[in-house]
């Protein structure tokens, strides 16, 4: 695949106007098909491998919160990155999540192409499938290259995304403590 993959890259090349046969340029359809493929191996990956059983019995049910996971994604409508920070909490129901896990989710989803509000869903969904927590709060923070780079060229905008599930929706003080930790 990666064959194919990098002689797709030395046609686009071409089709620019360049010599994909130039020094420098000559492995560039390679260095270029194994970056796409690095950065879109979330498709490779699944929920259970990614968790492994770190799912631990537990009496804690107050908020649990893991700040500032870094994410960098590929933005599904002009394969350009963004990139930003993940927050997610979760009222714990009886099981807690081992902590390595939750930047482990965050890069499976983040490592495939999309937007940024379908990423907020997955990951959020995900921690719910795995913890059943009675509430599951996450918000990400991202620049968007597609935004910075072309089109509009706005290099201080940002975009955040919320998704929140059980008590976090409900519960508007359970909402606002998540919101006041992550500020």
């Amino acid at each position: 695949m990666s064959d194919d993959i990098a002689e797709h890259y030395r046609q686009i090349i071409s089709a620019l106007g360049e010599d994909p046969n130039r020094e420098g340029l000559r492995d560039t359809p390679k260095r270029a098909a194994k970056a796409m493929q690095f950065l879109n191996a979330g498709y490779s990956q699944s929920l259970d491998e990614i968790v492994n059983g770190a799912v631990f019995e537990s009496q804690t049910d107050e908020m649990v919160l893991v700040k500032d996971i870094e994410l960098y994604s590929m933005c599904e409508h002009h394969l350009l990155p963004f990139i930003g920070k993940c927050h997610i909490a979760y009222l714990p129901n009886g099981k807690v999540l081992g902590l390595s896990k939750f930047a482990r989710i965050v890069d499976m989803f983040a490592r495939r192409m999309q937007i940024q509000e379908n990423l907020t869903r997955e990951i959020a969904d995900a921690v719910q499938e795995v913890t059943q927590a009675t509430g599951v709060a996450v918000v990400i923070e991202a620049r968007h290259l597609c935004m910075m780079m072309r089109g509009v060229e706005k290099q201080n905008s940002s975009m955040t995304s919320s998704v929140m599930l059980g008590s976090f929706r409900s519960n508007q003080a359970t909402r606002q403590e998540f919101l006041m930790l992550i500020n």
